[in-house]
C-alpha cells in the first residue's frame, strides 16, 4: 500500500544525487582550469566595466581611424555672427580628436586639475577696489610680456593702446593660477593680445575686505570690471570669456545689459547653464557625487581662508559639516546673499533666462560627456533664436579640458577661442555700445551749449570746461608675481551721463527761445536746432580738420551776438510797419 510513496522518494533522492553528482564534476573541470586564466578573465570583465564606467572612447576612435568627432553648430539660420565670422573659423568647421590616453571625459577633467601641462609664466597683479570696499586682483598678461621672455621695470599699458584686451573670469574656486587660465592666457597673449584675468572675490591670495563675496549669479564684479577697463583703455576692443561658472556669469551678465555693455565680442565655455538642471544631475550617479564632494571641499576650502567674516555672517559649523555643494549653499551663500532657499538662489542665478538678450556676438562651447555641467541644461532653443550666439558642441572633451595632441600639452577650446576672437576683431561685426556715441555728441551739445567756455582737446573732441564729473578713485597696485614692484595709481573720470547731457541740451534752448515771440520763439527753435544738427553732422565727418571746429566754435560763441542783432533788426521792422499802419488808418 504505502511502496509507491516510498519509489517516489528513493527516484527523487537519486535525482538530488546526480545533481549534485554534476555540480562535483563541474567543480572537479575548473579546478583543472590555472588560476592565471581566471585573473585574465576577471581583469577583462574588471576593463569592460571600467570602460563603461568612466565614458571611454578609445575604441570608437580607434574604428574612426582616429579622426576625431565633428564640431556641431547651432545658430540662427540668418545669423550675421555665423556668416560672417564663425563660417571663417577652420578650427570650429573641423574635428577633435582626445589625446588617445585621456580618452575619457573623467580621466581629461581630472587630469587638468591635477596636471594640465600648464606654460610657465608670471602675471603682474593688479589690485582693484570696487565701491563696497571689495577688493578684486586682476592678473594681467601682455603680448610684451611673452615677446620679451620678461618683465619690464614700470611697463604698464599706454592709455591710448589699440591692442585687443581680454577680460577672463574663472570657474568656481579657479583663479588665475588654474591650468586652464594659464593655457587661455598665455594662447592669447602668444597671438599679440592683452589679458587681464578678474579673479573672483577672496581667491587669488586675496583678502576678503567686505562682507559681500562672490556667487555663481554675482554679476556686480563682472561689470564694474569691465567698465574700468573700458575707460581705462578706451581705444582697445575689449572681449571677455567666462569658464564654467564665469561663463554663466559672463552671459547674465551680458543678458541684464544687454546693448549698454562696452564688449565687442564674449566667450563662454563650458557654462552650467541652469544652475537648477545641475544641481539635479551632480546628485544623480556616484561619478558625479564624487565631483560633489570634491568641489564641496573647495569651497570649504575657500571659506577656511576667510572663517572672520564667513563666521559672522554665515553657519560655521554648517560650512564645515557640508557634504555637497547644496550643504554648503544652504549654510552660506544663501545667509551671504540673502535668498529665502537654495533653489531660489539657483533660480535667480541661472543664465538661461537671458540667453535671448544677449545682444554682443557670442560664441558658446559645450562637451556633450561634460561631467560636472550636464548636456540636458543647455539652451538649444535659445541659441538657435538669437542671431547674436553660435553654440557649438563637441561629443567629447570633459569640463574644460578638450585635451589633444600626443603629449597633451594643448586645449582645443583654446585654439577654437583664439581664432574665433581673432576673426571677429578683424570683421565689421564687432559689438559696439550704442549709447558710446549718443553720449559724445551729447556731451558736445551740452558743453557748448553752455557759452564760449569751450577747450579742444588733443583727439579733436570739444568739451565745456569744468564740466567734467569726478569719478571713483580706485587704488591700483602692480605687483609682479616673484618680484616686488609697486607702483600706485589714482583716479578715473567717469563721462557725463547722457541724461544731464539731454538736460543741458534742453535747458540751454530753452534760455535762447525764451527771447523770441510765441510764433517767432517756434522758428527760433527750429532754425538753431537744424543748425546744430547740420553743423554736428559736418563736425563729425570732418572731426581731423580743425578749421571745421573753429567754425563751428566761432559761429556758436558769436550767436547771441548775431541773435541781438537780429532781434534789434526785427523790432525796428515791427515799429516802421505799426507806424506806417497807423499813418495809413489817419
Amino acid at each position: 500500500m504505502f511502496s509507491p510513496n516510498f519509489s517516489q522518494m528513493d527516484w527523487s533522492i537519486s535525482w538530488d544525487e546526480s545533481y549534485l553528482n554534476a555540480y562535483k564534476e563541474v567543480f572537479r573541470a575548473l579546478c583543472l582550469i590555472p588560476i592565471l586564466h581566471y585573473v585574465i578573465a576577471f581583469m577583462v570583465i574588471w576593463v569592460v566595466f571600467l570602460y563603461n564606467f568612466l565614458e571611454f572612447h578609445f575604441f570608437q576612435d580607434f574604428f574612426s581611424g582616429f579622426r576625431g568627432a565633428p564640431v556641431a553648430l547651432t545658430f540662427h539660420p540668418t545669423s550675421h555672427i555665423y556668416h560672417g565670422v564663425v563660417s571663417k573659423c577652420k578650427i570650429l568647421h573641423g574635428r577633435y580628436l582626445a589625446t588617445p590616453w585621456l580618452s575619457s571625459p573623467h580621466f581629461q577633467t581630472t587630469f587638468l586639475n591635477f596636471f594640465g601641462n600648464p606654460p610657465a609664466f608670471s602675471y603682474r597683479r593688479q589690485l582693484f577696489h570696487a565701491s563696497d570696499g571689495g577688493t578684486i586682483a586682476l592678473d594681467w598678461l601682455t603680448s610684451s610680456d611673452i615677446s620679451r621672455g620678461a618683465f619690464e621695470v614700470n611697463h604698464t599699458i599706454s592709455k591710448e593702446d589699440t591692442t585687443p584686451l581680454v577680460v577672463v573670469i574663472p570657474g568656481l574656486t579657479s583663479d588665475s593660477t588654474s591650468s586652464y587660465i594659464k593655457h587661455l592666457a598665455f594662447g592669447l597673449a602668444k597671438h599679440g593680445w592683452n589679458v587681464v584675468v578678474s579673479n573672483h572675490r577672496g581667491l587669488g591670495g586675496v583678502s576678503i575686505t567686505s562682507d559681500c563675496f562672490y556667487n555663481a549669479g554675482w554679476t556686480e564684479d563682472a561689470r564694474v570690471v569691465i567698465d574700468y577697463l573700458h575707460h581705462q583703455y578706451p581705444k582697445a576692443p575689449l572681449f571677455a570669456i567666462g569658464t564654467s561658472i564665469g561663463a554663466n556669469i559672463l552671459v547674465k551678465y551680458l543678458g541684464e545689459d544687454r546693448e549698454k555693455v562696452p564688449v565687442a565680442g564674449a566667450v563662454a565655455i563650458c557654462s552650467p547653464w541652469d544652475l537648477l538642471i545641475g544641481d539635479r544631475f551632480i546628485c544623480r550617479r556616484l561619478l558625479q557625487k564624487l565631483y560633489d564632494r570634491a568641489l564641496t571641499i573647495g569651497l570649504q576650502g575657500y571659506a577656511k581662508l576667510h572663517e572672520p567674516r564667513y563666521s559672522l555672517l554665515a553657519n560655521w559649523e554648517g560650512i564645515r559639516k557640508s557634504r555637497s555643494i547644496r550643504d554648503f549653499d544652504n549654510f552660506a551663500t544663501c545667509l551671504v546673499g540673502k535668498f529665502e532657499t537654495v533653489d531660489t538662489y539657483y533660480r535667480r542665478s541661472t543664465s538661461t533666462p537671458y540667453v535671448l538678450n544677449v545682444s554682443v556676438p557670442l560664441l558658446c562651447i559645450s562637451a556633450l560627456d561634460d561631467p560636472v555641467c550636464t548636456r540636458e541644461a543647455i539652451p538649444w532653443d535659445e541659441c538657435r533664436a538669437n542671431k547674436n550666439i553660435v553654440l557649438a558642441t563637441i561629443k567629447h572633451g570633459g569640463h574644460l579640458a578638450f585635451f589633444e595632441g600626443i603629449t597633451g600639452s594643448r586645449l582645443w577650446w583654446v585654439r577654437a577661442t583664439d581664432e574665433f576672437l581673432g576673426v571677429l576683431h578683424s570683421s565689421s561685426h564687432m559689438h559696439k555700445k550704442k549709447t558710446e556715441i549718443t553720449e559724445q555728441k551729447a556731451s558736445i551739445e551740452s558743453s557748448i551749449d553752455q557759452g564760449p567756455y569751450v577747450n579742444v582737446g588733443e583727439d579733436g573732441m570739444v568739451a565745456a570746461v569744468g564740466s567734467a564729473h569726478a569719478g571713483n578713485k580706485s587704488v591700483e597696485h602692480f605687483t609682479g608675481l616673484g618680484s616686488i614692484q609697486d607702483k600706485t595709481v589714482l583716479g578715473t573720470e567717469q563721462t557725463q551721463q547722457q541724461t544731464e547731457a539731454k538736460s543741458d541740451v534742453a535747458g540751454s534752448g530753452g534760455e535762447v527761445s525764451g527771447e523770441c515771440s510765441s510764433l517767432q520763439r517756434i522758428k527760433c527753435f527750429d532754425v538753431i536746432a537744424a543748425s546744430k544738427r547740420w553743423l554736428n553732422h559736418l563736425l563729425f565727418r570732418k572731426n581731423g580738420k580743425s578749421v571745421w571746429l573753429l567754425v563751428y566754435i566761432a559761429i556758436i560763441t558769436s550767436w547771441p551776438i548775431l541773435g541781438s542783432a537780429l532781434r534789434i533788426f526785427s523790432r525796428k521792422k515791427k515799429l516802421r510797419n505799426f507806424s506806417a499802419a497807423t499813418s495809413h488808418r489817419r
